[in-house]
């Protein structure tokens, strides 16, 4: 039997997308890496037996703790929270542990990081990973056979779409459990391969500027453009909109007809970042965020004026290039200065880092 005083940490990072928004859904590509911050989860088992919580009989109580919140949660596992709320996330995972044949310990979980919500670099996916990391190391025997990267991925998936109520797919959680420090991540969302491209700067900076505008999946209208997509493979008898043929999507009414075209070019653009960081290329690089901006704007129509007015705000200060980021309707984004060009000071730098890990 697991120790049941266990007590274990686990960290997760954020992620910026450096491109590709909008195709994992979509069967296309994406070219995200894991920044430095993150959310640490801390958690510690109580005993089976005695006084505790986990004298009680049927399933598990967890008590949980969002320290920047000052929230607490009580709950059984399985039991579900309002969707959109930091509980739903905490009772998803457990909720998912559980139906993956894992069994928890009644448990303490503390939250804390210093990654912002709602900024569009993805403090969803990254408390998902840590909670599933520091959660699986409490369990009690038998054990499942660990998952792999994609399964956590998955289940972290299920939790937003089953739990949270947001129709994402597996861009943050591969992000934030795949990355490496100084690559990029290239994933293919037909197949899942995950494949490391080098981010070297060598002077360069990537920035990310908040446009002070929050931003969550799940009342965004982020489900509305996924069902668009949907609408619009089923009239071309594609699976993906990734295997959409450029002429065949002139066909589509409008604003299927827009979002087809986002898509069809954002993955052309990401082939093209990948071979432009292999070769070291960042000025090709700024063009090509540039471009993917425009695109989300007016193709996919998921900016706001807040975030067109920060991506405006780093073009005049000098940025080779800029674009939302994070799936767009508010939140963060990103900037690519060049050696010498002084970023607004309100930016914050961000460097490609490590995935995630038990501390």
């Amino acid at each position: 039997m697991a120790d049941e005083r266990v007590r274990v940490r686990a960290f997760a990072p954020g992620r910026v997308n450096l491109i590709g928004e909008h195709t994992d859904y979509n069967g296309g590509l994406a070219l995200p890496f894991a920044i430095a911050e993150g959310i640490t989860v801390s958690a510690h088992a109580e005993p089976a037996t005695g006084s505790g919580p986990g004298s009680e009989s049927g399933p598990a109580r967890i008590e949980a703790l969002a320290a920047d919140l000052g929230e607490r949660d009580e709950f059984r596992v399985g039991d579900r929270a309002p969707a959109g709320s930091w509980r739903a996330f905490v009772r998803g995972v457990a909720g998912e542990l559980q139906r993956a044949g894992w069994t928890l310990p009644s448990a303490h979980v503390h939250i804390g990081g210093d990654l912002p919500r709602g900024a569009g670099l993805s403090s969803s996916a990254a408390l998902e990973v840590a909670l599933c990391l520091a959660l699986l190391e409490l369990a009690r025997e038998p054990r499942p056979p660990r998952p792999g990267r994609l399964e956590l991925a998955r289940l972290c998936a299920r939790v937003e779409n089953d739990w949270v109520g947001a129709n994402t797919g597996l861009l943050d959680q591969l992000a934030s459990l795949c990355a490496e420090p100084e690559q990029a991540v290239l994933i293919d969302f037909r197949t899942l391969e995950v494949q490391p491209v080098p981010l070297q700067l060598c002077g360069w900076r990537l920035v990310v500027l908040d446009s002070g505008e929050r931003h969550a999946h799940a009342s965004s209208g982020y489900n509305a453009r996924r069902g668009e997509c949907a609408r619009a493979c089923e009239l071309l008898g594609v699976e993906y909109l990734a295997d959409a043929d450029a002429q065949a999507i002139e066909v589509l009414p409008q604003p299927l007809r827009m979002r087809a075209a986002h898509v069809l070019g954002e993955d052309a653009r990401v082939r093209a970042a990948a071979a432009a960081l292999r070769r070291g290329e960042l000025q090709a690089l700024g063009a090509l965020l540039d471009a993917s901006h425009t695109s989300l704007r007016d193709l996919y129509e998921a900016s706001t004026p807040a975030v067109d007015a920060a991506v405006a705000l780093l073009r005049e200060q000098g940025a080779a290039g800029a674009r939302m980021i994070g799936g767009g309707f508010g939140g963060s984004v990103l900037g690519l200065f060049g050696e010498g060009v002084q970023p607004p000071a309100r930016a914050r730098e961000v460097r490609p880092s490590a995935g995630a890990h038990l501390l």
